[in-house]
């Protein structure tokens, strides 16, 4: 089954076809991220009209990279929630009336269910049931996948995700966005222990809070300038990588122990940072548990990871929509 997948929740207007949810026959992105640098974050309004520049294009590309014409899709996906409302709203009205144009099924697919079926294109042997870290520019949460299309939430930010903290922290030390990216490259160039950052408790151990976490590096950062104090941004970096990487992967991993799990997996952006990956495996593997990882390619929005779970959205719940179907802001799984 070809499944034809559209992605806009954000920053990336991506399209991609995807064979029986497991093989990737094309993956087109574009980004929009040299235009939201000026800004410093995302600007969902700028989002908004770029995706409906792209958007044509993009999935036109998509099937000319799958040497696929429309009708030979089986089904098409498209990502209606959570994310930026304006954004959303772009992919769902495009692949709506493509879907109704072509005759073909329209699958909703919400986009933390995405972001955990990019392990399904990257490890093919991965199957249910197994516990999964979200974490993102937008997500922090500590799911189980107790089947294909059936989740729980055992564990999420109460504030800031991982991903927002990293941008803020990373602005503040005067880095560019996205953030992660700079902050993991100059904590390679730092001591980790230099500076002590607090480590905010939550009532449930599986919990995370990271608001309290990065305004303390703000403020260190303004207090310094302040007094005309020089700070070490390398070292700064890598504290605070470490301090967020290890109170994910600690809770993560606890969770996985105490609910005797053998098989986890880790997805979304701030599953690339390189720190996270590597405590991560070690504790893991310390603790005898199999841990899958999407390469960093598909840790990151993209349409892929769409057409993967929308096959078995398909498949195995036969969920499809209708021309009712609407982009939804903010939906827990």
């Amino acid at each position: 089954m070809r499944i034809l997948a559209i992605e806009s929740s954000c920053d990336e207007t991506a399209a991609a076809v995807v064979e029986d949810g497991r093989k990737i026959i094309s993956n087109i992105v574009a980004t929009q991220i040299e235009e939201h640098k000026l800004y410093g974050g995302v600007v969902p309004e700028i989002a908004s009209r770029r995706h409906c520049e792209s958007i044509v294009s993009v999935v036109d590309e998509a099937l000319k990279a799958a040497d696929t014409a429309l009708k030979d899709i089986d089904a098409i996906a498209v990502t209606y929630a959570p994310g930026l409302i304006g954004a959303l709203l772009v992919g769902v009205n495009f692949a709506k009336g493509l879907a109704l144009s072509a005759g073909k099924p329209l699958i909703p697919v919400h986009h933390i269910k995405g972001h955990i079926a990019a392990n399904y294109i990257a490890h093919p042997d991965l199957k249910p049931p197994y516990l999964c870290l979200v974490a993102s520019g937008g997500h922090s949460h500590i799911m189980k996948v107790k089947s294909y299309t059936d989740y729980e939430t055992i564990g999420r930010t109460l504030d800031d995700a991982a991903g927002e903290a990293f941008d803020k922290a990373a602005r503040a030390m005067g880095f560019s966005y996205p953030g992660g990216v700079h902050i993991d490259k100059a904590a390679k160039e730092g001591d980790p222990k230099k500076y002590r950052l607090p480590r905010p408790k939550t009532a449930n151990p599986y919990d995370f809070s990271f608001s309290g976490l990065k305004t303390n590096v703000i403020n260190l950062v303004h207090n310094a300038s302040q007094k005309g104090e020089e700070i070490d941004i390398n070292s700064l970096a890598a504290s605070f990588q470490y301090t967020v990487a290890d109170i994910l992967s600690s809770r993560f991993v606890a969770a996985a122990v105490e609910g005797g799990y053998r098989v986890c997996a880790m997805a979304g952006g701030v599953a690339a940072n390189s720190a996270l990956r590597d405590m991560t495996e070690k504790r893991c593997k310390a603790k005898g548990i199999k841990l899958y990882i999407p390469p960093v390619s598909l840790c990151g929005d993209n349409a892929a990871m769409i057409g993967s779970q929308a096959f078995y959205e398909y498949t195995e719940a036969g969920i499809t929509a209708d021309g009712s179907l609407n982009a939804v802001a903010t939906m827990p799984l």
